[in-house]
């Protein structure tokens, strides 16, 4: 049997495509266990109409889905972070794995 196929809105792609670009950067993030899970240490803050991101530059439109409740109970519901999310953010190995189809679409090199 095959297994169903996780769907995400814009919000939610966007919320995930950035705690994966967090979750690989050294400075954001640590390794839970040996199970491919990674604990969020960092969250960014906007400045300004945008904020940075690991190496990057994202437009703070673009995070809104950081601070939305029902986005992160939708990722916690589809298995793409961790039950607690509200006590620490832990994103699993199949949310860090999992394409959004969004990862070079809105990420600009930072310039400062």
């Amino acid at each position: 049997m095959e297994k169903k196929r996780i769907k995400l809105n814009a919000l939610q792609s966007k919320t995930l495509v950035l705690l994966q670009i967090l979750a690989r950067d050294s400075d954001s993030a640590t390794p839970v266990g040996d199970n491919g899970d990674i604990r969020i240490t960092r969250l960014p803050h906007a400045h300004g109409n945008h904020m940075h991101v690991g190496e990057f530059v994202i437009a703070s439109r673009d995070a809104t889905g950081l601070s939305n409740k029902s986005v992160w109970t939708a990722l916690r519901r589809k298995g793409l972070v961790r039950e607690n999310w509200e006590e620490e953010i832990i994103l699993t190995a199949e949310g860090l794995a999992f394409s959004t189809g969004l990862e070079n679409k809105f990420l600009t090199a930072s310039d400062h």
